[in-house]
């Protein structure tokens, strides 16, 4: 039984095909499949249901790939140890961010981890929250950029900052000449939201009940109109389609913004959501962890707090 072995019973695991799977891994398909028939005749069991149209794990093979992550991830866990000892703050790290943090911490993060940690660049990458947690229990990632709440076992969180909603608003639109919206006055416009899948779009339902699409909704009731971003959300109301509940980092105060949008905070308490850092347990290198929890805390999100713990 050999570490590769391992590794392309994962990969045959997730992408159900040995094509595809011999791909991720980075090897001639024949070598996948008979490295893959070696070890099941080593262990005398099948690991795998070979079909028509894919490759499904058998009840064993689904706990004998478990035991195989787990054995990967201790085995890369030793190298990070060692390079952790040597330097935690000497080499790259793999950040993950949802997808409505990203783009707008990351411009003022970025250069405020440079200055402070030169030898640690980042490798980023956003996605959902769902997607993101699973690619970080895998080790796939380092430290990922969530919304709480968030428990996961074996993983831990440390709180960055707070952040209101405001509601965002055509410049034309008669609430511009307000302070201030109820948010039971969204229950008459027509809402833009995130599609499923963005934790965003539930925090907003959550908060913001009448925005929440249903079917048969009297007349002067919400409309809702879904989107993939909150970028392309910002456009669509600009134009004029609607209004929409934005996380105020996202708001933007560029000239195109001054001109064509408007934001007016909540008239009660603003519905806000806390961002904070998740990473494993067991990373060796908390030192990476509390660099990037101070650059944050040294970035300019006037609109934000910064909680105590």
């Amino acid at each position: 039984m050999t570490l590769s072995e391992l590794k392309y019973i994962i990969a045959l695991a997730r992408h159900r095909h040995f094509g595809r799977a011999a791909e991720a891994a980075f090897v001639a398909q024949p070598t996948l499949s008979v490295a893959v028939k070696k070890l099941e005749e080593e262990l005398g069991v099948a690991l795998f249901e070979r079909g028509t149209t894919a490759v499904t794990p058998t009840p064993v093979g689904e706990r004998v790939v478990e035991q195989a992550q787990r054995v990967l991830e201790g085995v890369e866990e030793i190298g990070a140890l060692a390079s952790a000892a040597r330097d935690p703050l000497g080499e790259p790290l793999r950040l993950g961010a949802i997808f409505t943090v990203g783009p707008y911490l990351l411009p003022h993060l970025v250069p405020r981890l440079h200055e402070a940690a030169p030898g640690m660049p980042l490798v980023v990458e956003e996605g959902y929250t769902a997607d993101l947690t699973e690619r970080l229990k895998r080790g796939e990632l380092d430290v990922i950029l969530i919304s709480l709440p968030f428990e996961v076992p074996g993983l831990v969180t440390r709180p960055l900052y707070d952040e209101p909603f405001t509601v965002v608003l055509p410049a034309s639109h008669p609430w511009s000449g307000r302070e201030s919206v109820g948010r039971e006055e969204l229950g008459t416009e027509t809402v833009l939201l995130l599609n499923d899948g963005h934790c965003f779009r539930d925090q907003v339902l959550a908060h913001c009940p009448e925005c929440r699409p249903e079917s048969g909704q009297p007349a002067g009731m919400a409309r809702t109109v879904e989107s993939s971003s909150l970028e392309t959300i910002r456009y669509m109301v600009a134009s004029g389609l609607g209004v929409s509940v934005m996380p105020c980092t996202a708001v933007g105060g560029e000239l195109f913004n001054q001109r064509l949008l408007a934001q007016r905070r909540f008239a009660a308490e603003a519905p806000s959501r806390r961002i904070a850092l998740a990473w494993r347990e067991s990373f060796p290198r908390p030192e990476a962890v509390e660099a990037v929890a101070a650059a944050v805390r040294q970035c300019p999100l006037t609109c934000a707090s910064f909680p105590d713990s």
